[in-house]
């Protein structure tokens, strides 16, 4: 078989996989039109994909329709062994020849999307459906407007109350602060503006990836918020993903979102409302839940969402975990207190000869590269220096608690025991520090960290609670 008529047949199946038709059927009329006005039967779609390349004559491959009949995308077709990017320029032509926004550039194995109005191509692993791309189109791209729009302190608490200036308890100093803690008003800190501002000078320029890196309890939910409302409100997006890698920060998100948002915006945690998801404007959900069986290729389309958000951003990008959040085209937001910067201090000379592929793994799992921070500079940082500075937060505290098994365990040799086999023999074992409250658990350990005098007496309670109730027990406490 040839390359022309491999691709063919590939591009043919993920069209159908992502429901479009060729044919009319029950599910409605079919929305793919071959090689411009070219009418079809059956034998002649099989026919086509013995040389499509010989076929062009000025003609578009693939010309996907919407509901009304209307022409919504260019799928430009390459043979497997050509670039899809090659057809770029020809495929802009019939683009706008059919006034549509969107192009697709695939040779059957590697597949491009193309929002003219947004850039360049994105590289995509499966093909839009028309929904999907119907919600792409209502969002308008205005980096402009984005940019323009103004920021204040109170952009969340005018959410959640619009009027609340004009409560009497807020005009009267006296009672503001009890007004402001009773009606849970959140106001952006000057460093969270400054945040803002940081990502809408990015967007101005083009840019479509950015990332926080933020000291932790600096209010990275509480920024987000405003960075969500401020796409939103700008339609700049209309559907938002919120990405996080455990369960309960999952609900957190939501529940501090509807706190926040909740008087414009809906906000749904996908497992919770895996039917009307799409209805919701905010959507969060762990990435381990999606990268599981690659579920999220089956459940979403990559347009489905035009912002998504990665909390713990340097958690995101290796794995599975990446392969999911590059799945999806659109803003990316990267949030996260410890990014990865795997090319730091890389000298590509003593890269092994042996492994020419360690430059690239390198850049997959760095976090600046990841969000379009190549310089290693994130869009805004904000760390624990200067929160410490600014009064927002407290050097932390050290202290040393080693026992005799922590003290061996942090050692090169590990705390060795000797542990039952399910065999019934005893055989040696050793814990490292790595394996600290994972493998290993000593509550006598944890009760003297816990019982440390530097800790309030509350902090001290909640140490003891939650020691009782954590990973099975070592062999030798």
């Amino acid at each position: 078989m040839s390359k022309e008529a491999s691709a063919r047949i590939k591009i043919n199946k993920l069209l159908e996989e992502s429901g479009w038709r060729f044919f009319d059927d029950t599910h409605g009329k079919a929305n793919i039109v071959l090689e411009a006005n070219t009418k079809l039967i059956q034998a002649d779609v099989d026919a086509l994909g013995e040389d499509f390349e010989t076929l062009k004559n000025g003609f578009i491959d693939f010309l996907l329709l919407d509901e009304k009949g209307f022409p919504c995308a260019v799928l430009e077709a390459k043979s497997e062994d050509k670039e899809p990017l090659d057809g770029k320029e020809q495929a802009r032509g019939y683009a706008q020849a059919q006034k549509v926004r969107f192009i697709i550039l695939s040779n059957g194995n590697l597949h491009y999307f193309w929002d003219l109005e947004k850039g360049n191509p994105t590289v995509i692993t499966a093909f839009p459906r028309l929904d999907s791309i119907a919600h792409l189109e209502a969002a308008k791209t205005n980096l402009k407007e984005l940019s323009q729009e103004v920021v204040t302190s109170d952009y969340i608490a005018l959410t959640q109350n619009a009027a609340y200036q004009h409560d009497p308890r807020w005009q009267d100093a006296a009672q503001r602060a009890a007004y402001i803690e009773e009606n849970g008003l959140k106001f952006l800190r000057p460093y969270q503006l400054e945040a803002v501002l940081k990502l809408q000078e990015s967007a101005q320029k083009g840019n479509n990836r950015y990332l926080f890196e933020m000291a932790t309890g600096t209010g990275k939910t509480l920024l987000s918020a405003a960075v969500i409302k401020l796409f939103l409100r700008t339609e700049n997006a209309r559907r938002v993903l919120f990405l996080v890698d455990r369960l309960e920060l999952e609900d957190q998100a939501k529940k501090n979102f509807v706190r926040y948002l909740k008087n414009d915006y809906t906000c749904v945690v996908y497992k919770e409302n895996r039917n009307d998801w799409h209805k919701a404007e905010i959507v969060v959900t762990t990435i381990q839940s999606l990268s599981s069986e690659n579920k999220y290729r089956t459940l979403f389309s990559p347009t489905d969402f035009d912002l998504i958000i990665s909390d713990e951003a340097h958690r995101s990008i290796g794995g599975n975990s990446r392969a999911v959040f590059e799945y999806f085209i659109g803003y990316k937001l990267g949030l996260t207190a410890t990014p990865k910067n795997y090319l730091r201090k890389l000298d590509l000379a003593k890269i092994n000869d042996n492994d020419p592929r360690e430059w690239e793994r390198r850049q997959l799992l760095d976090t600046y590269i990841t969000f379009g921070c190549e310089s290693g500079e994130p869009t805004f940082r904000y760390d624990l220096v200067r929160a410490v500075a600014e009064g927002y937060l407290v050097n932390p505290l050290i202290i040393d608690a080693r026992t005799e098994i922590t003290t061996q365990m942090l050692s090169k040799q590990g705390y060795a025991v000797m542990v039952n086999t399910e065999e019934g023999k005893e055989e040696e074992q050793k814990f490292f520090e790595k394996d600290y409250e994972k493998k290993f658990y000593s509550e006598k350990t944890n009760r003297i960290c816990c019982g440390t005098p530097f800790l309030t007496k509350s902090a001290r309670a909640w140490c003891f609670a939650s020691v009782r109730n954590t990973l099975p027990r070592s062999p030798k406490s």
